[in-house]
């Protein structure tokens, strides 16, 4: 028998079209760059949070808390990027916070109107009708604000406040429970006693170790010269002493969360035998950055404007809470003491640098606007402001 024909091959399927990767790949890339604008712009409000926290009675104890607690976490981690904690929750309020100056600003000039009207005609009807469109005014903001609030807190729920969206939601049931379970879960996510007590805590037991040096050297300066000279090398002496360990310190009681930890001075000798380097260049940037600071105090600053200072103060000392991190983590990985060679030059660089910060907190009286009681605003180690402006 004749073999069959073979069949004909399957016709090759129709070639898909290429998915349009490249809208894709833009929308991604916006997305990425929107996100670190909102990220800078966190930080950004994060630190201004902290510097307006740091100038305000008990709640100064929050901003230290949350420095410990960023030494703690890159303590704990190793990583940078660890220790800028609740950056994206605080870009929520300073986006309110920036959202409400600008809606407000329709009221400002309406009330600036209705006041130059009263001025011109007390009571005639421009005045009344300037005052009756300022209540206006003054309710939709009102509403403007909570609604911009309700959609997430983003500066463009300010800028485009969809009033169709707003009219729906008001005709949805039980439209307040959502935002409730939301609010709560965000004042719930930003630790506040969490940070408060470990503030409270921190500043305790810096106190403790700061009240000694601190105190013989405001008694040196009520003596004679004589006396005067040799208390101030023993309260100096005492102070090198502190300002050496007390960074490191801090840093190892918010990594374990134990206020013994504070006064666990063999424990953190033995961690600086295993990164000596890593902690000499965190007590030279933290005892550096402090110096600067000291100058912002020759003058007295203005009550309302105490905040910008205390925001440089801010700056100044996150790095070094974050480096202060960094070091205790890297010893706390190495389970060996490194070479000699290493350990003894970190010893040689520690001392020049405590000595330079000690002398020149010495002198810091004779030229503060506090005199010998700027003494007590250790600002490296307690409240990331000067206590005599709080």
């Amino acid at each position: 028998m004749p073999e069959p024909d073979p069949l004909p091959p399957p016709a090759p399927a129709p070639a898909e079209a290429a998915p349009p990767t490249q809208p894709i790949e833009k929308a991604g890339l916006l997305r990425k760059i929107g996100s670190g604008l909102d990220w800078l712009f966190g930080f950004a409000a994060l630190l201004v949070l902290l510097a307006a926290c740091s100038v305000v009675p008990v709640l100064n104890f929050l901003s230290l808390g949350y420095l410990l607690q960023v030494s703690g976490t890159v303590a704990r981690t190793g990583r940078f990027r660890d220790g800028f904690i609740g950056v994206r929750k605080a870009a929520v309020l300073g986006s309110i916070a920036a959202g409400i100056w600008l809606v407000v600003w329709p009221a400002r000039l309406v009330s600036q109107m209705w006041k130059d009207a009263e001025l011109i005609a007390p009571g005639s009807g421009v005045a009344r009708a300037w005052h009756a469109g300022l209540v206006v005014v003054i309710v939709i903001t009102l509403v403007h604000i909570a609604w911009s609030c309700v959609r997430g807190g983003k500066l463009r729920h300010f800028l485009w406040p969809q009033p169709l969206r707003f009219m729906r939601w008001l005709r949805t049931g039980q439209k307040f429970e959502g935002v409730q379970s939301r609010i709560t879960e965000y004042v719930v996510g930003l630790h506040l006693p969490t940070y408060f007590w470990l503030g409270l805590r921190g500043f305790a037991g810096a106190l403790a170790w700061l009240i000694v040096p601190v105190g013989i050297l405001l008694a040196a300066t009520r003596l004679p010269v004589g006396g005067s000279v040799l208390l101030s090398l023993l309260g100096g002496g005492l102070l090198l002493v502190v300002a050496i360990h007390l960074p490191f310190l801090q840093a190892r009681f918010a990594q374990s969360g134990r206020f013994g930890a504070l006064f666990e001075l063999r424990e953190v000798r033995r961690l600086f035998l295993r990164a000596p380097l890593a902690f000499w260049f965190s007590l030279l940037i933290t005892l550096l950055f402090a110096v600067p600071l000291y100058l912002l105090k020759i003058e007295l600053t203005p009550t309302e404007l105490a905040w910008l200072p205390s925001l440089l103060f801010v700056i100044f000392i996150f790095p070094a809470r974050v480096l202060t991190g960094w070091a205790m983590s890297r010893a706390v990985r190495h389970e060996k003491p490194r070479h000699w060679f290493a350990r003894w030059t970190a010893r040689l660089g520690i001392l020049p640098v405590a000595v330079a910060y000690t002398v020149f907190v010495y002198f810091m009286p004779y030229v503060s606007w506090n005199g010998a009681w700027s003494l007590l605003e250790q600002h490296a180690f307690l409240v990331p402001a000067p206590l005599m402006a709080l």
